[in-house]
């Protein structure tokens, strides 16, 4: 399994999990974040390409942190 095929998948998996936590159906995930239905089963199947607004508002609804770290990051905000 690739790179990006193993974070898609692990990308799913945290969604399904706190979908089901917060007791959200994929009905009501996809109103408040204002994603298709469609979309919203290929994220938590691990499945295509998902846009970042998509896991953006889901992560927002969902009230999942994401951050970016890398060492281009880093002295990024060193240069600052």
């Amino acid at each position: 399994m690739g790179m990006q095929k193993g974070l898609t998948k692990r990308l799913g998996q945290i969604v399904l999990f706190h979908r089901k936590k917060a007791g959200l159906t994929r009905e009501k995930l996809c109103e408040f974040a204002g994603v298709s239905r469609g979309v919203l089963i290929a994220i938590e199947k691990g499945n295509g390409n998902p846009k970042l607004s998509s896991l953006f508002a889901i992560f927002g609804v969902l009230n999942i942190r994401m951050e970016f770290v890398s060492p281009l990051m880093e002295a990024f905000d060193a240069q600052g």
